[in-house]
């Protein structure tokens, strides 16, 4: 009887018998984001077949001092997703967040706001120490950076990671660190590609250092593609109630014309001289548009520093204070829309040659540390559940095993995920690389040579 049931089963199965693979399909949208996934192609992000440009704000209520997570809390985040609205924002960038945590209620109100979310994947307790980053790069900092992955990447509106925040400073000697930031960078890409999530874009904010500004660029694009991040970000704040030529600007434009990644600014906003926010015009103009993709203002929520555009009474005050640069914000944002189609991009994205060393850049060598040999299990049984804020921190964790932290430097190409093709280096559409295409075919093989096997022993 099975051997019945199952002849003309065999009989209706397409692949039976060629080695033709099966088209991978793209993967369902999420059922609780009301926004499309955002992708990379080319050096621009791309919302669909439209261009995308960052128009946010970066969002740290309390600052660092605080450790809050303002996307766990749902009185907090309503509070400020309607003042979102009023700004005419789609992004806001999360400097501290909770692994441990539920973020439903936050982000799914963020999402139906059609805003998007930049997380940073560090914290002050889990982080990488520039001036001793070989051991502060341990299996355990890398077991909560994964579980923030875990955290968030299930998010539709979770725009991208950053896998450091200024690391790389004026002191020469953090230059050093540089090295560990792009391994974080490699393994959070790769664990992202192991996990089979959706690629989500992996990148480093950098400090708006001259010394080292380019260097930091370029060595984060160099290598092989594994190594590569998916867009680089930094902060300026040069812009002083100036113009772009004032500003210096136009040089930067120039500089990193070609560059070959999407670029914007994970910051903006100097308060010198007041605030015009005259960035914005130049951002969303034809002379920005081809090689940069918009960018955070520093910052929302008031702080000691007075940054913000936002004065909030109380950690969970149910209303805030709008500051004079709120209006200015939200009138330069309506302004300067962002422009219509492709903005001059460049469809194609290419690595550089990785910086040499010279008396700013202190990085002699092209490899990156190898991954703890106790952080590799993560990459197939998954991060488990994250530490949270109260954790007991990973900065000095690296002296307790050997094994917790790297033994020696990785070979170009082995951070690259097995089961799927490397990133290809040249991009043209905003259509994303399905990371399971590498298996297309193998189990529909498999499975023919079982069902076979279950034919003969069903007619024996």
């Amino acid at each position: 009887m099975r051997s019945v049931a199952l002849l003309p089963v065999l009989a209706t199965l397409p692949w039976l018998g060629t080695s033709t693979p099966t088209p991978t399909e793209s993967d369902r949208p999420s059922k609780r984001a009301s926004v499309p996934t955002v992708t990379v192609s080319g050096n621009a992000f791309w919302q669909g077949k439209d261009r995308f440009y960052v128009r946010g704000v970066d969002y740290q209520p309390g600052g660092s001092s605080a450790m809050q997570d303002p996307l766990a809390d749902k009185v907090i985040c309503q509070r400020d997703i309607t003042q979102f609205k009023k700004l005419g924002i789609n992004t806001v960038r999360v400097y501290i967040t909770d692994n441990s945590a539920n973020h439903d209620d936050c982000m799914n109100g963020l999402a139906d706001a059609g805003i998007y979310v930049i997380i940073d994947a560090n914290n002050p307790r889990y982080s990488i120490n520039r001036y001793d980053p070989a051991q502060s790069y341990n299996a355990q900092y890398l077991q909560s950076v994964f579980a923030t992955i875990d955290a968030f990447i299930k998010y539709d509106n979770t725009l991208a990671f950053f896998s450091g925040n200024e690391v790389v400073n004026d002191n020469i000697t953090s230059t050093l660190s540089a090295r560990y930031v792009k391994a974080v960078t490699r393994d959070m890409r790769q664990y992202i590609g192991n996990r089979g999530y959706r690629k989500v874009p992996v990148g480093y904010s950098a400090a708006d250092v001259s010394q080292n500004r380019m260097q930091m660029a370029q060595y984060m694009n160099c290598g092989s593609d594994d190594e590569r991040s998916d867009f680089f970000a930094f902060n300026d704040y040069s812009w002083c109630n100036s113009n772009f030529i004032t500003a210096g600007w136009d040089q930067k434009v120039k500089n990193f014309t070609g560059y070959g990644l999407p670029i914007f600014l994970s910051e903006y906003g100097c308060v010198t001289n007041g605030r015009d926010f005259g960035e914005i015009a130049a951002l969303m103009s034809s002379k920005m548009t081809h090689v940069y993709s918009g960018g955070l203002m520093y910052e929302y929520a008031m702080e000691e520093n007075g940054y913000g555009i936002a004065k909030i009474p109380g950690a969970k005050s149910p209303s805030i204070t709008e500051e004079e640069g709120f209006s200015k914000f939200a009138s330069a944002l309506a302004e300067n829309p962002a422009p219509k189609g492709d903005g001059g991009f460049t469809s194609t994205t290419h690595s550089l040659p990785c910086p040499t060393k010279d008396a700013d850049w202190m990085v002699s060598t092209d490899k990156l540390p190898a991954i703890p040999a106790n952080a590799r299990v993560f990459m197939t049984n998954g991060a488990g559940a994250g530490p949270g804020l109260g954790g007991e921190g990973s900065q000095n964790a690296g002296g307790s095993d050997d094994d917790d932290t790297s033994s020696g430097d990785a070979e170009q190409g082995s951070g690259i995920v097995t089961a799927s093709p490397s990133a290809s280096s040249s991009k043209s559409s905003a259509t994303p690389t399905n990371p399971n295409a590498g298996n297309a075919g193998k189990v529909p093989l498999m499975f023919t040579a079982l069902v076979v096997i279950m034919v003969f022993a069903a007619m024996l």
